[in-house]
């Protein structure tokens, strides 16, 4: 398929993989999850979301891995052969070259990371819980254990709610500031609000990824509605970000 594709939102440049980041368009599902939903648990069509699968999986050229989300900071590394398992984790790491990873989202951060060197690629899911609690730092750890260096890493930052949308209570933001300085925003309103892809960036330069090799210019997916969004409407389907090693 061409950069037109409606299944690609973005392709984002990382060294060493192809990436993209899908959209709404493109899939089959319909109603509140139209029409490209990749997630299972939404209560779509299992026949839909399989099929939204097969489509994505054609485009980067490998069949996808998943995961069950869980908001937390466990990282699942592939092992090196074989059909890989189903597990509870919010980042998945490996070096092999067969298989796709994907990681769903529909306002949380999908973050994709790759070392050329080492040809080690990873995705993450960070929301709020996982971000403060350092679902980034343990995918760093697992890649490094692969051989992955931090400072060979790039990585980008997807399509996700922005700081100036993501509106919480006060004590939200302070207890999360508290953890992570750079979180703490207002929303366009100016009502308390956080900058998880503020945050994303600051763990990520503090793990000693360079500055040029982080991206993070992708829409707000509250404000485009090219996006699923959770907080614009509770149910919905999900996107993805996928990412495979070349």
């Amino acid at each position: 398929m061409t950069d037109a594709s409606p299944l690609r939102a973005r392709a984002p440049r990382l060294r060493g993989a192809r990436a993209l980041f899908t959209g709404r368009d493109g899939g089959v599902s319909t109603g509140e999850h139209a029409t490209l939903n990749l997630a299972r648990h939404v209560g779509d069509r299992e026949q839909a979301v399989e099929h939204n699968r097969s489509l994505v999986a054609a485009e980067i050229g490998a069949p996808l891995v998943f995961v069950d989300q869980v908001h937390s900071t466990r990282v699942h590394v592939l092992p090196a052969t074989g059909a890989p398992p189903v597990v509870m984790a919010d980042a998945i790491v490996t070096d092999r070259r067969d298989v796709a990873l994907g990681i769903m989202v529909a306002d949380c951060l999908p973050v994709l990371l790759s070392d050329p060197r080492a040809g080690v690629v990873a995705v993450a899911h960070a929301g709020r819980r996982g971000l403060l609690d350092g679902v980034l730092q343990s995918t760093i750890a697992a890649m490094e254990e692969l051989g992955a260096r931090s400072e060979d890493l790039a990585a980008s930052i997807g399509p996700s709610i922005c700081g100036a949308c993501y509106e919480v209570p006060e004590t939200m933001r302070e207890e999360a500031a508290q953890q992570l300085p750079a979180v703490r925003a207002t929303t366009s309103w100016g009502t308390p609000a956080l900058d998880l892809r503020a945050g994303a960036l600051a763990v990520l330069e503090h793990a000693g990824i360079p500055a040029a090799s982080l991206d993070a210019d992708h829409p707000c997916t509250l404000e485009d509605e090219r996006f699923f969004s959770y907080r614009r409407s509770a149910v919905t389907g999900r996107f993805a970000g996928v990412l495979r090693r070349r």
